[in-house]
């Protein structure tokens, strides 16, 4: 049984999902400690120029809000952000061919005021995951238990999720410890992904396919060709 594990990004890129789609059980790490300038809060959509970031301002807490878990990360609803993220779409995606198909989960979504990250991050998840036809259990972190850190904390996982293989980031060759992994009997496994072209809006002579987009971008391109593009059927 392959097991991989991520925190819950925000409009995450393809390479999240192809992780996810490749595994038999994803676990949200959700009692992590949030990092700041990263992918939890943000991500990039595609415009006529190129691109450009959509960030969820969060609650300040200790150094920037880097002290707390994820879970327990909290939105600045004071600013203007949920309206300026839907323009930003409406916007850049207004004529994009499968703009009417889901733009009214976006409008309904940002319409609401979540109070804590993760939900907002988890109820966009849940969507794309129906979208795009994402059959993986899905679990957290936080239902499981855990008591560890590192790499034992994820050989604690597998072994609660009774997994045998655990798939990794191409960047977990920097922190894990493969050595742990043998002891387990545990296979680990290192994602190898090749990001696959689409139709795009905005290409022409000077402008160029931009990779590494917010799934979003596949999604109102592409419709419900996403999930054979995604999964390379």
């Amino acid at each position: 049984m392959i097991l991989s594990v991520h925190q819950p990004q925000y409009i995450p890129w393809l390479g999240f999902f192809d992780k996810i789609v490749k595994s038999d059980t994803f676990v949200y790490l959700d009692t992590v400690q949030y990092k700041k300038r990263e992918w939890q809060n943000r991500n990039q959509i595609r415009t006529k120029d190129g691109s450009m970031w959509l960030t969820v301002p969060v609650v300040s807490k200790g150094n920037g809000g880097s002290r707390q878990p994820i879970n327990q990360v909290r939105i600045d609803n004071e600013s203007t952000w949920a309206s300026d993220h839907l323009k930003s779409i409406q916007c850049w995606y207004g004529k994009a061919p499968f703009f009417e198909k889901y733009i009214s989960f976006f409008e309904e979504t940002y319409s609401k005021c979540c109070e804590k990250l993760i939900d907002l991050n988890i109820t966009i998840l849940d969507f794309l995951f129906n979208e795009l036809n994402v059959s993986t259990k899905v679990m957290l972190e936080s239902d499981i238990g855990t008591s560890l850190q590192s790499t034992d904390r994820i050989i604690e996982i597998c072994q609660k999720v009774n997994a045998d293989t655990y798939l990794t980031g191409i960047g977990g060759g920097n922190y894990l410890d493969e050595s742990k992994f043998d002891r387990e009997n545990i296979k680990l496994v290192y994602q190898d992904y090749l990001h696959p072209t689409y139709q795009q809006q905005f290409l022409n002579e000077s402008q160029a396919f931009l990779p590494n987009m917010s799934i979003v971008d596949l999604l109102f391109n592409e419709g419900e060709k996403s999930s054979t593009i995604l999964k390379g059927d």
